[in-house]
Protein backbone atom coordinates (compact mmCIF):
# COMPACT_ATOMS: atom_id res chain seq x y z
CA UNK A 1 0.00 0.00 0.00
CA UNK A 2 1.53 3.41 -1.15
CA UNK A 3 1.74 6.32 1.81
CA UNK A 4 -0.72 8.93 1.35
CA UNK A 5 0.76 12.62 2.86
CA UNK A 6 -1.62 14.11 4.93
CA UNK A 7 -2.38 17.37 3.37
CA UNK A 8 -1.30 20.71 5.99
CA UNK A 9 -3.75 23.89 5.82
CA UNK A 10 -1.38 26.57 6.13
CA UNK A 11 -3.03 30.51 6.72
CA UNK A 12 -1.15 33.21 5.05
CA UNK A 13 -2.30 36.59 7.08
CA UNK A 14 -0.26 39.81 5.07
CA UNK A 15 -1.43 43.36 4.02
CA UNK A 16 0.62 43.21 1.44
CA UNK A 17 0.04 41.95 -1.76
CA UNK A 18 3.54 41.69 -2.92
CA UNK A 19 4.65 39.85 0.18
CA UNK A 20 1.51 37.89 0.53
CA UNK A 21 2.12 36.51 -2.97
CA UNK A 22 5.84 35.29 -2.03
CA UNK A 23 4.82 33.72 1.08
CA UNK A 24 2.32 31.64 -0.70
CA UNK A 25 4.88 30.96 -3.34
CA UNK A 26 6.96 29.51 -0.21
CA UNK A 27 4.07 27.73 1.65
CA UNK A 28 3.26 25.95 -2.34
CA UNK A 29 6.17 24.45 -2.98
CA UNK A 30 4.84 21.35 -1.04
CA UNK A 31 1.73 20.10 -2.76
CA UNK A 32 0.42 19.10 0.01
CA UNK A 33 0.20 21.98 1.90
CA UNK A 34 -3.34 23.79 1.00
CA UNK A 35 -2.94 27.33 1.73
CA UNK A 36 -5.73 29.79 2.43
CA UNK A 37 -4.41 33.89 2.43
CA UNK A 38 -6.37 36.59 4.50
CA UNK A 39 -5.31 40.36 3.87
CA UNK A 40 -6.26 41.19 7.76
CA UNK A 41 -6.29 39.05 11.27
CA UNK A 42 -10.08 39.68 11.77
CA UNK A 43 -10.74 37.54 8.36
CA UNK A 44 -7.94 35.34 9.81
CA UNK A 45 -9.82 34.74 13.18
CA UNK A 46 -13.21 34.22 11.78
CA UNK A 47 -11.88 31.33 9.24
CA UNK A 48 -10.20 29.49 12.77
CA UNK A 49 -12.89 26.62 12.27
CA UNK A 50 -10.86 25.56 9.26
CA UNK A 51 -8.44 24.05 11.74
CA UNK A 52 -4.93 25.29 10.29
CA UNK A 53 -2.13 23.56 11.44
CA UNK A 54 0.34 26.67 11.01
CA UNK A 55 -0.76 30.26 10.42
CA UNK A 56 1.71 32.92 8.90
CA UNK A 57 1.30 36.50 10.22
CA UNK A 58 2.73 39.10 9.74
CA UNK A 59 3.51 41.40 12.61
CA UNK A 60 1.95 44.81 11.51
CA UNK A 61 -1.63 44.36 10.13
CA UNK A 62 -4.21 47.16 9.38
CA UNK A 63 -6.89 46.24 12.02
CA UNK A 64 -5.23 44.21 14.50
CA UNK A 65 -2.11 44.14 16.11
CA UNK A 66 0.31 40.90 15.47
CA UNK A 67 0.36 39.93 19.48
CA UNK A 68 -3.11 40.63 19.11
CA UNK A 69 -4.19 38.17 16.92
CA UNK A 70 -1.59 35.33 18.10
CA UNK A 71 -3.01 35.51 21.47
CA UNK A 72 -6.49 35.16 20.14
CA UNK A 73 -5.11 32.03 17.64
CA UNK A 74 -3.75 30.51 20.85
CA UNK A 75 -6.78 30.78 22.78
CA UNK A 76 -8.67 29.44 19.70
CA UNK A 77 -6.45 26.13 19.61
CA UNK A 78 -2.68 26.25 21.51
CA UNK A 79 -1.70 23.40 19.13
CA UNK A 80 -1.75 25.64 16.32
CA UNK A 81 1.58 26.89 15.02
CA UNK A 82 2.14 30.60 14.23
CA UNK A 83 5.04 31.37 12.28
CA UNK A 84 5.10 35.64 12.95
CA UNK A 85 6.78 37.68 9.84
CA UNK A 86 7.84 41.30 10.66
CA UNK A 87 10.02 44.05 9.11
CA UNK A 88 10.93 44.96 12.72
CA UNK A 89 14.13 43.44 13.67
CA UNK A 90 13.30 44.50 17.86
CA UNK A 91 14.37 41.51 20.14
CA UNK A 92 11.97 43.03 22.65
CA UNK A 93 9.13 42.01 20.41
CA UNK A 94 10.61 38.82 19.23
CA UNK A 95 11.40 37.37 22.69
CA UNK A 96 7.78 38.83 23.50
CA UNK A 97 5.76 36.80 20.94
CA UNK A 98 7.93 33.67 21.43
CA UNK A 99 6.77 34.02 25.01
CA UNK A 100 3.10 34.24 23.62
CA UNK A 101 3.29 31.07 22.29
CA UNK A 102 4.99 31.82 18.75
CA UNK A 103 6.78 29.12 17.20
CA UNK A 104 9.53 31.40 15.07
CA UNK A 105 10.05 35.00 14.50
CA UNK A 106 11.32 35.59 10.93
CA UNK A 107 12.40 39.53 9.96
CA UNK A 108 11.98 39.91 6.66
CA UNK A 109 14.90 40.25 4.79
CA UNK A 110 17.25 38.69 2.01
CA UNK A 111 17.06 35.12 3.56
CA UNK A 112 12.98 34.82 4.61
CA UNK A 113 12.82 32.55 2.05
CA UNK A 114 15.05 29.93 3.61
CA UNK A 115 14.32 30.78 6.67
CA UNK A 116 10.52 30.94 6.31
CA UNK A 117 10.88 27.02 4.42
CA UNK A 118 12.65 25.68 6.75
CA UNK A 119 10.21 26.76 9.87
CA UNK A 120 7.14 25.52 7.95
CA UNK A 121 9.32 22.25 8.00
CA UNK A 122 10.09 22.62 11.67
CA UNK A 123 6.39 23.18 12.85
CA UNK A 124 5.41 20.30 10.74
CA UNK A 125 7.68 18.11 12.64
CA UNK A 126 6.97 19.78 16.20
CA UNK A 127 2.96 19.48 15.51
CA UNK A 128 3.43 15.40 14.40
CA UNK A 129 5.19 15.47 17.51
CA UNK A 130 3.08 17.19 19.87
CA UNK A 131 0.05 14.82 18.18
CA UNK A 132 2.58 11.18 18.88
CA UNK A 133 2.76 12.67 22.14
CA UNK A 134 -1.00 13.60 22.98
CA UNK A 135 -1.70 9.97 21.24
CA UNK A 136 0.71 8.07 24.04
CA UNK A 137 -0.58 10.62 26.88
CA UNK A 138 -4.42 9.18 25.68
CA UNK A 139 -2.97 5.74 25.99
CA UNK A 140 -1.14 5.72 29.01
CA UNK A 141 -4.21 6.82 30.70
CA UNK A 142 -6.48 4.85 29.22
CA UNK A 143 -4.41 2.08 30.01
CA UNK A 144 -4.59 3.02 33.91
CA UNK A 145 -8.16 3.35 33.85
CA UNK A 146 -9.47 1.68 36.98
CA UNK A 147 -11.22 -1.30 34.77
CA UNK A 148 -8.20 -1.62 32.41
CA UNK A 149 -5.02 -1.37 35.24
CA UNK A 150 -6.55 -3.73 38.27
CA UNK A 151 -8.54 -6.54 36.71
CA UNK A 152 -11.42 -8.32 39.29
CA UNK A 153 -15.00 -8.45 40.47
CA UNK A 154 -14.44 -9.98 43.48
CA UNK A 155 -16.26 -7.96 45.96
CA UNK A 156 -12.74 -7.35 48.08
CA UNK A 157 -11.64 -5.73 45.03
CA UNK A 158 -14.77 -3.58 44.48
CA UNK A 159 -13.74 -1.78 48.25
CA UNK A 160 -10.03 -0.73 47.03
CA UNK A 161 -12.17 0.71 43.28
CA UNK A 162 -14.62 2.50 45.42
CA UNK A 163 -11.54 3.82 47.83
CA UNK A 164 -9.24 5.01 44.78
CA UNK A 165 -12.41 6.47 43.06
CA UNK A 166 -12.63 9.00 46.36
CA UNK A 167 -8.38 9.47 46.14
CA UNK A 168 -8.49 10.77 42.74
CA UNK A 169 -10.95 13.72 43.44
CA UNK A 170 -8.46 15.47 45.79
CA UNK A 171 -5.24 15.54 45.96
CA UNK A 172 -4.93 14.37 49.71
CA UNK A 173 -1.92 11.79 50.49
CA UNK A 174 -3.03 7.77 49.98
CA UNK A 175 -1.36 5.22 51.76
CA UNK A 176 -1.83 1.58 50.35
CA UNK A 177 -0.83 -1.49 52.47
CA UNK A 178 -0.82 -4.96 50.95
CA UNK A 179 1.26 -8.01 50.77
CA UNK A 180 4.18 -8.43 48.13
CA UNK A 181 2.94 -8.72 44.82
CA UNK A 182 -0.49 -7.38 45.52
CA UNK A 183 0.04 -4.73 42.65
CA UNK A 184 0.59 -1.24 45.14
CA UNK A 185 2.42 0.43 42.11
CA UNK A 186 -0.18 -0.27 39.85
CA UNK A 187 -2.64 1.58 42.34
CA UNK A 188 -0.57 4.66 42.58
CA UNK A 189 -0.12 4.89 38.89
CA UNK A 190 -3.97 4.08 38.05
CA UNK A 191 -4.57 7.27 40.98
CA UNK A 192 -2.40 9.64 39.31
CA UNK A 193 -3.57 8.88 36.14
CA UNK A 194 -7.24 9.46 36.48
CA UNK A 195 -6.48 12.63 39.26
CA UNK A 196 -6.06 16.21 37.63
CA UNK A 197 -2.10 15.20 37.90
CA UNK A 198 -2.15 13.21 34.74
CA UNK A 199 -0.65 15.55 32.77
CA UNK A 200 2.18 16.20 35.27
CA UNK A 201 5.05 13.61 36.33
CA UNK A 202 4.90 10.41 38.22
CA UNK A 203 8.06 9.77 40.36
CA UNK A 204 7.91 6.48 42.00
CA UNK A 205 11.15 5.88 44.76
CA UNK A 206 11.70 2.68 45.97
CA UNK A 207 12.99 3.19 49.89
CA UNK A 208 14.69 -0.54 50.41
CA UNK A 209 16.31 -0.35 46.83
CA UNK A 210 18.31 3.27 47.74
CA UNK A 211 21.08 2.68 50.27
CA UNK A 212 20.28 4.60 53.52
CA UNK A 213 23.68 6.98 52.85
CA UNK A 214 22.13 7.73 49.72
CA UNK A 215 18.20 8.32 50.82
CA UNK A 216 18.55 11.54 51.56
CA UNK A 217 20.21 13.07 48.61
CA UNK A 218 17.75 10.89 46.50
CA UNK A 219 14.53 12.29 47.42
CA UNK A 220 15.64 16.09 49.01
CA UNK A 221 18.48 16.98 45.82
CA UNK A 222 22.48 18.39 46.88
CA UNK A 223 24.56 21.33 45.71
CA UNK A 224 27.42 20.66 44.22
CA UNK A 225 30.43 19.61 46.62
CA UNK A 226 27.87 18.75 49.52
CA UNK A 227 29.78 15.70 49.85
CA UNK A 228 32.72 13.62 47.99
CA UNK A 229 31.32 12.35 44.59
CA UNK A 230 28.89 15.43 44.59
CA UNK A 231 29.92 17.16 41.14
CA UNK A 232 27.34 19.18 40.46
CA UNK A 233 23.81 20.24 41.47
CA UNK A 234 21.25 17.81 41.16
CA UNK A 235 17.65 17.94 42.03
CA UNK A 236 15.79 15.56 44.25
CA UNK A 237 12.73 13.19 43.64
CA UNK A 238 10.95 15.66 45.14
CA UNK A 239 11.53 18.29 42.72
CA UNK A 240 11.24 15.54 39.74
CA UNK A 241 7.76 15.45 41.12
CA UNK A 242 6.81 18.90 41.41
CA UNK A 243 3.03 19.73 40.06
CA UNK A 244 2.84 15.51 39.74
CA UNK A 245 2.91 12.62 42.22
CA UNK A 246 5.47 11.25 44.34
CA UNK A 247 5.45 7.72 44.64
CA UNK A 248 7.06 6.47 47.71
CA UNK A 249 7.05 2.77 48.11
CA UNK A 250 8.23 0.61 50.58
CA UNK A 251 7.87 3.61 53.06
CA UNK A 252 8.08 1.39 56.61
CA UNK A 253 11.80 0.54 55.36
CA UNK A 254 12.77 4.38 55.69
CA UNK A 255 15.71 5.19 58.58
CA UNK A 256 14.08 6.69 61.38
CA UNK A 257 16.48 9.50 61.67
CA UNK A 258 15.50 10.42 58.09
CA UNK A 259 11.69 9.85 59.06
CA UNK A 260 12.19 13.23 60.77
CA UNK A 261 13.17 15.86 58.10
CA UNK A 262 10.23 13.90 55.75
CA UNK A 263 8.10 14.64 58.13
CA UNK A 264 9.20 18.23 58.00
CA UNK A 265 9.10 18.42 54.28
CA UNK A 266 5.99 17.29 54.38
CA UNK A 267 4.37 19.85 56.70
CA UNK A 268 6.10 22.75 55.38
CA UNK A 269 5.84 21.95 51.45
CA UNK A 270 9.58 23.23 50.82
CA UNK A 271 12.74 22.06 51.35
CA UNK A 272 16.59 22.66 51.41
CA UNK A 273 19.01 20.49 49.18
CA UNK A 274 21.85 18.39 50.98
CA UNK A 275 25.12 21.09 51.21
CA UNK A 276 22.40 24.45 50.18
CA UNK A 277 20.53 26.95 52.04
CA UNK A 278 18.14 27.83 48.86
CA UNK A 279 14.42 26.68 50.46
CA UNK A 280 12.55 25.06 47.08
CA UNK A 281 9.29 25.12 47.45
CA UNK A 282 7.22 22.17 45.74
CA UNK A 283 3.69 21.48 45.21
CA UNK A 284 3.23 17.54 45.01
CA UNK A 285 0.62 14.69 45.61
CA UNK A 286 2.24 12.13 47.90
CA UNK A 287 0.96 8.45 47.87
CA UNK A 288 2.97 5.60 50.29
CA UNK A 289 3.20 2.08 50.11
CA UNK A 290 3.76 -0.89 52.52
CA UNK A 291 4.26 -4.43 52.89
CA UNK A 292 4.54 -3.81 56.82
CA UNK A 293 1.82 -2.77 59.50
CA UNK A 294 2.99 0.53 60.10
CA UNK A 295 0.79 0.98 63.41
CA UNK A 296 2.46 -2.46 64.40
CA UNK A 297 5.96 -0.91 63.61
CA UNK A 298 4.92 2.25 65.75
CA UNK A 299 4.49 0.51 68.71
CA UNK A 300 7.71 -1.53 68.10
CA UNK A 301 9.35 2.27 67.92
CA UNK A 302 10.68 1.49 64.00
CA UNK A 303 8.27 3.97 62.88
CA UNK A 304 7.49 7.57 64.35
CA UNK A 305 3.75 8.41 65.02
CA UNK A 306 3.73 11.73 63.83
CA UNK A 307 4.66 10.51 60.42
CA UNK A 308 2.55 7.74 60.50
CA UNK A 309 -0.42 9.81 60.89
CA UNK A 310 0.88 12.06 58.42
CA UNK A 311 0.86 9.83 56.11
CA UNK A 312 -2.35 7.94 56.73
CA UNK A 313 -4.07 9.88 54.63
CA UNK A 314 -7.17 7.17 52.65
CA UNK A 315 -5.80 3.99 53.30
CA UNK A 316 -6.46 1.53 50.78
CA UNK A 317 -5.71 -1.95 52.04
CA UNK A 318 -5.13 -4.29 48.68
CA UNK A 319 -6.63 -8.01 49.39
CA UNK A 320 -4.11 -10.76 48.71
CA UNK A 321 -4.86 -12.85 46.12
CA UNK A 322 -6.16 -16.26 47.72
CA UNK A 323 -9.05 -13.67 49.62
CA UNK A 324 -10.05 -12.61 45.66
CA UNK A 325 -12.26 -15.95 44.10
CA UNK A 326 -12.63 -15.82 40.59
CA UNK A 327 -10.42 -13.11 39.90
CA UNK A 328 -7.50 -15.24 39.96
CA UNK A 329 -9.01 -16.33 36.89
CA UNK A 330 -10.00 -13.26 35.15
CA UNK A 331 -6.54 -12.26 36.02
CA UNK A 332 -4.70 -15.35 34.52
CA UNK A 333 -6.54 -15.19 31.28
CA UNK A 334 -5.69 -11.41 31.14
CA UNK A 335 -1.97 -12.11 31.80
CA UNK A 336 -1.90 -15.12 29.25
CA UNK A 337 -3.35 -12.73 26.75
CA UNK A 338 -0.91 -10.29 27.14
CA UNK A 339 1.85 -12.93 27.09
CA UNK A 340 0.66 -14.15 24.04
CA UNK A 341 -0.28 -11.10 21.96
CA UNK A 342 3.60 -9.90 22.97
CA UNK A 343 5.51 -13.09 21.91
CA UNK A 344 2.67 -14.43 18.94
CA UNK A 345 1.54 -17.74 20.40
CA UNK A 346 -1.63 -17.14 19.01
CA UNK A 347 -5.10 -17.89 21.40
CA UNK A 348 -3.76 -19.86 24.05
CA UNK A 349 -6.90 -20.89 26.50
CA UNK A 350 -6.91 -22.42 30.27
CA UNK A 351 -8.42 -25.89 30.57
CA UNK A 352 -11.05 -26.35 33.20
CA UNK A 353 -8.84 -28.01 35.52
CA UNK A 354 -5.99 -26.19 35.32
CA UNK A 355 -8.22 -23.26 36.12
CA UNK A 356 -9.31 -25.28 39.11
CA UNK A 357 -5.49 -25.90 40.20
CA UNK A 358 -5.24 -22.18 40.14
CA UNK A 359 -7.94 -21.09 42.62
CA UNK A 360 -6.99 -24.21 44.83
CA UNK A 361 -3.71 -22.95 45.11
CA UNK A 362 -3.20 -19.42 47.43
CA UNK A 363 -0.31 -17.72 45.98
CA UNK A 364 1.62 -16.20 48.72
CA UNK A 365 3.55 -13.96 45.80
CA UNK A 366 -0.04 -12.77 44.77
CA UNK A 367 -0.35 -11.40 41.30
CA UNK A 368 3.43 -11.28 40.59
CA UNK A 369 3.53 -15.00 41.00
CA UNK A 370 0.75 -15.91 39.09
CA UNK A 371 2.29 -13.64 35.89
CA UNK A 372 5.36 -16.02 36.88
CA UNK A 373 3.15 -19.36 36.44
CA UNK A 374 0.94 -18.44 33.38
CA UNK A 375 3.63 -17.37 31.41
CA UNK A 376 5.90 -20.68 31.96
CA UNK A 377 2.46 -22.52 31.17
CA UNK A 378 2.37 -20.70 28.28
CA UNK A 379 6.00 -21.99 27.09
CA UNK A 380 4.86 -25.62 27.93
CA UNK A 381 1.40 -26.42 26.89
CA UNK A 382 1.01 -28.17 23.69
CA UNK A 383 -1.95 -27.06 20.58
CA UNK A 384 -2.51 -23.95 22.66
CA UNK A 385 -4.23 -25.54 25.78
CA UNK A 386 -2.54 -24.86 29.05
CA UNK A 387 -3.26 -27.88 31.67
CA UNK A 388 -2.86 -29.05 35.04
CA UNK A 389 0.72 -31.01 34.30
CA UNK A 390 1.78 -27.31 32.60
CA UNK A 391 1.60 -25.18 35.40
CA UNK A 392 3.82 -25.66 37.89
CA UNK A 393 4.20 -23.45 41.57
CA UNK A 394 7.84 -22.55 42.76
CA UNK A 395 6.86 -20.77 46.12
CA UNK A 396 9.39 -20.47 48.58
CA UNK A 397 7.03 -21.03 51.28
CA UNK A 398 6.60 -24.30 51.02
CA UNK A 399 5.20 -24.69 54.35
CA UNK A 400 1.48 -25.61 55.08
CA UNK A 401 0.95 -25.76 51.50
CA UNK A 402 -0.78 -29.06 52.19
CA UNK A 403 -3.75 -27.46 53.49
CA UNK A 404 -4.50 -26.65 49.90
CA UNK A 405 -5.73 -30.01 48.88
CA UNK A 406 -8.96 -31.64 49.70
CA UNK A 407 -8.48 -34.15 52.39
CA UNK A 408 -10.76 -35.33 55.30
CA UNK A 409 -9.71 -33.66 58.93
CA UNK A 410 -8.25 -36.87 59.80
CA UNK A 411 -5.93 -36.68 57.19
CA UNK A 412 -5.14 -33.44 57.19
CA UNK A 413 -4.29 -34.18 61.29
CA UNK A 414 -1.66 -36.50 60.09
CA UNK A 415 -0.19 -34.05 57.50
CA UNK A 416 0.19 -31.33 60.67
CA UNK A 417 1.54 -33.76 62.43
CA UNK A 418 4.21 -35.29 59.74
CA UNK A 419 4.85 -31.88 58.87
CA UNK A 420 5.90 -31.00 62.46
CA UNK A 421 8.02 -34.12 63.04
CA UNK A 422 9.90 -33.21 59.71
CA UNK A 423 10.31 -29.69 61.03
CA UNK A 424 11.69 -30.46 64.31
CA UNK A 425 13.64 -33.72 63.51
CA UNK A 426 11.42 -36.30 64.89
CA UNK A 427 11.09 -34.62 68.78
CA UNK A 428 7.85 -35.90 69.85
CA UNK A 429 8.32 -33.80 73.61
CA UNK A 430 8.98 -30.47 71.02
CA UNK A 431 6.17 -31.04 68.60
CA UNK A 432 3.58 -31.98 71.77
CA UNK A 433 4.59 -28.73 73.21
CA UNK A 434 4.19 -27.33 69.66
CA UNK A 435 0.69 -28.01 68.98
CA UNK A 436 -0.08 -28.23 72.42
CA UNK A 437 -1.36 -31.90 72.82
CA UNK A 438 0.36 -34.87 75.11
CA UNK A 439 2.80 -36.99 73.29
CA UNK A 440 0.44 -40.46 73.65
CA UNK A 441 -1.87 -38.51 71.42
CA UNK A 442 1.24 -38.28 68.64
CA UNK A 443 2.67 -41.62 69.27
CA UNK A 444 -1.30 -42.95 68.72
CA UNK A 445 -1.06 -40.82 65.77
CA UNK A 446 1.71 -42.45 64.59
CA UNK A 447 0.66 -45.70 65.14
CA UNK A 448 -2.43 -45.37 62.90
CA UNK A 449 -0.24 -43.67 60.11
CA UNK A 450 2.06 -46.80 60.10
CA UNK A 451 -0.92 -48.99 59.75
CA UNK A 452 -2.14 -47.22 56.49
CA UNK A 453 1.09 -47.16 55.07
Amino acid sequence: MNYVPESVRIFVVEDDPLYMKLVRYIAELNPDHIVHSFENGKSCLENLHENPKIVILDYSLPDMTGKDILMEIKKYNPDIQVIVVSSQESINTAVSLLKHGAYDYITKDNETKDRLLNAINNAKRFDSLTSEINALKEELNQKYEFDNSIIGESPAIQRVFKMMQKAVKTNITVSITGETGTGKEVVAKAIHHNSDKKSKPFVAVNIAAIPENLIESELFGHEKGAFTGAIARRKGKFEEANQGTLFLDEIGEMDINLQAKLLRVLQERELTRIGGNEVVKFDVRVIVATHRNLAEEVKAGNFREDLYYRLLGIPIELPPLRDRGQDVILIAKHLLGNFAKENKLGNIKLSKEAQNKLISYPFPGNVRELKSVIELAAVMCEDKLIEVEDITFNSLQKEGQFLFEEMTLRDYTFKIIRHFLDKYDNNVLLVAKKLDIGKSSIYRYLKEMEGEE
